[in-house]
């Protein structure tokens, strides 16, 4: 199929000679005489191109370009300008025209500008495309009512520009419903830069943020932009914002309330335009309480608060994530897809999910490098120390011995499968080495 193009000028020769010109290239050729009749030919039929006279009688070509980009707002429109309308042109590449070509016309540079738009075009429907699949990758899988609820949260909220603050245990997903926050709003086409505040010591997580002039807090250092600056029309996603020190907290806030902000060892304001998304695992009203955590900015942040609810409260979505999960790891792992036979997936819809997603994920992707059968049954699953049977309540223990060996095994396999059973990972959580902690969990088992 050719490429349609329309070509709107009130001056008949011209229609008529260009139009002949580009269909002899191959072109598929519509003509308007004016800005109404454009309107409507696109109405009924959306062409690839269109090219636009800037002068015309009645609706000119930038109001014409105006009232396009109100309906079609990626058709790529190039505009045909006299001589002395430079500056016109200019204005209408601003308004959305992908270029200008002036009169009298030349075949061969019209035919460059038409090829360049129509190229330029379709990069952007390629990269529109990734998009989508992406914001697909990082939908919130899942139908239980639960689900359901978190995805019209996150809807609601991603259509405005206020801090939104995500809260959910370890493993839910939070990252996730950041992303999908990003892509689902007016700001998807920038960037969305993600900044882990734990991750960062005291002393560098406010240049992390806020950037450093060269001389600043280490003359040894380079003058750097922080992650609000780079985020600058786009959106900041800080995780685990509770580990925020509380100087860094400040400089945040003032930040929320106008948008400016010095870099470290500077003094020129600088401005921005961010989204700021937060994310924690902790209860800020309980850190607020015990002085860890600033009220006036737990509030600013808490404009939009959206929960993402623990696995265990939305046991239906268990199955298709299992299945989901399952598939992509075999397919990434170059091996036949596997499947779940129903009593594995009782199994796994009995298990708490103290990881959460995350630990679902885990065993997914350990089951499908592992398990030797092509439908997995329980047993897969229990080589992996999956679905130990549930311990006894401690409470009820006969003495007090008995009670913290109880208390330390469920303390121990808690901490292992939070950590996607990674050893070193629980190990250094519990305050012990890999080597003690493998033998502690040992000694239980025995």
């Amino acid at each position: 199929m050719f490429p349609t193009l329309l070509i709107v000028d009130d001056e008949p020769g011209i229609l008529k000679t260009l139009g002949d010109l580009l269909q002899d290239e191959g072109f598929e050729i519509k003509t308007a005489a004016n800005g109404y009749e454009a309107l409507k030919r696109i109405e009924e039929e959306v062409p690839d191109l269109v090219l636009l006279d800037i002068w015309m009688p009645g609706m000119d070509g930038i109001d014409t370009l105006k009232e396009i980009r109100k309906t079609e707002p990626h058709l790529p429109v190039v505009m045909i300008t006299g001589h002395g309308t430079i500056d016109t042109a200019v204005t209408a590449t601003k308004t959305g025209a992908f270029d200008f070509i002036e009169k009298p016309l030349s075949i061969d540079k019209v035919l460059i500008t038409i090829h360049n738009a129509l190229n330029f075009q379709k990069l952007e429907e390629e990269n529109r495309y990734l998009k989508k699949k992406n914001l697909d990758r990082h939908a919130i899988t899942g139908n239980s009512a639960p689900a359901q609820q978190l995805r019209l949260q996150v809807f609601q909220a991603a259509g405005s520009p206020m801090p939104a603050l995500i809260l959910g245990e370890n493993g839910t997903g939070k990252e996730l419903v950041a992303r999908s926050l990003h892509q689902l709003s007016q700001r998807s086409e920038e960037a969305l830069i993600c900044v882990n505040c734990a991750a960062f010591s005291p002393e560098h997580i406010e240049q992390e943020l806020f950037g450093m002039e060269k001389g600043g807090t280490d003359s040894a250092l380079p003058r750097h932009k922080g992650s609000i600056e780079m985020a600058h029309k786009g959106s900041l996603f800080l995780d685990q914002v509770a580990d925020l020190p509380m100087s860094a907290q400040g400089h945040l806030l003032r930040f929320l309330e106008d948008g400016r902000f010095h870099r470290a060892g500077g003094s020129r304001e600088i401005q921005v335009d961010v989204r700021i998304i937060a994310a924690t695992n902790r209860n800020l009203e309980q850190e607020i309480r015990m002085g860890n955590f600033r009220e006036d900015l737990y509030y600013r942040l808490a404009v939009l608060p959206i929960t993402v609810p623990p696995l265990r409260e939305r046991k239906e979505d268990i199955a298709p994530l299992a299945k989901l999960f399952l598939e992509e790891a075999s397919i990434r792992s170059k091996i036949p897809v596997k499947t779940l036979r129903p009593e594995a997936l009782d199994l796994l819809c009995d298990h708490d999910w103290p990881g959460n997603v995350r630990e679902l994920k885990n065993i997914m992707e350990r089951l499908a490098i592992s398990a030797q059968e092509t439908t997995i049954s329980p047993s897969s699953l229990e080589d992996l120390g999956f679905g130990m049977p549930a311990l006894p309540d401690p409470m009820a223990a006969r003495d007090y011995r008995s009670a913290m060996d109880l208390f330390s095994a469920m303390y121990l396999r808690r901490q292992l499968a939070i950590h996607n059973h990674n050893i070193p990972e629980a190990a250094a959580a519990c305050g012990l080495d890999p080597e003690t902690f493998q033998k502690h969990m040992e000694a239980l088992a025995g």
